[in-house]
């Protein structure tokens, strides 16, 4: 039985960047890390998971309002790790963003784009009682900042509170 989401894991080239950026100004919580050399029981582990052998790296895991992101960090990877385009599209297939539920969505806009988050427009209203924005993290990630009227839950659907 699904209980609900858990975590969300993101590949970055900085994780203290990374760590400073989701804790610093998006304000997650530091909750624990752990790292691995390669050749070690944990590399067997990630290797058999990832079918990526080898690797070594460092991982935080950040709690949010209701769930938590993992980051990753890896040091070794054959292949090694690529960057990402910073300006990915959102219509590419694979993870286009992850979205938080805020309220003051105009105040919370002003707040990190002081801080230096890139957005893709100012907040829009996309259906009546529901407004959001997109926003990247320091390396491309796409975090969309969804505010909606009725919300009473972080993961209720914005579809749920809007339809009569």
């Amino acid at each position: 039985m699904i209980q609900g989401l858990n975590h969300i894991a993101l590949s970055v080239p900085d994780i203290k960047r990374a760590i400073d950026f989701y804790c610093g100004v998006l304000g997650f919580k530091h909750v624990g890390d752990f790292s691995w050399d390669a050749d070690s029981e944990t590399s067997d582990t990630v290797t058999e998971i990832t079918r990526i052998p080898g690797t070594s790296g460092d991982a935080v895991h950040l709690r949010g309002p209701d769930f938590l992101i993992e980051l990753f960090q890896f040091k070794t990877a054959e292949p090694a790790a690529k960057q990402q385009d910073l300006q990915r599209p959102v219509v590419d297939h694979g993870y286009t963003h992850f979205c938080l539920a805020v309220k003051g969505l105009d105040e919370e806009y002003q707040r990190l784009k002081e801080a230096g988050m890139q957005f893709h427009s100012e907040p829009v209203e996309v259906m009546p009682g529901v407004r959001c924005v997109y926003g990247r993290d320091p390396f491309g990630n796409v975090i969309e900042l969804e505010e909606t009227e009725g919300r009473v839950i972080t993961n209720m659907s914005s579809l749920e509170c809007v339809q009569e």
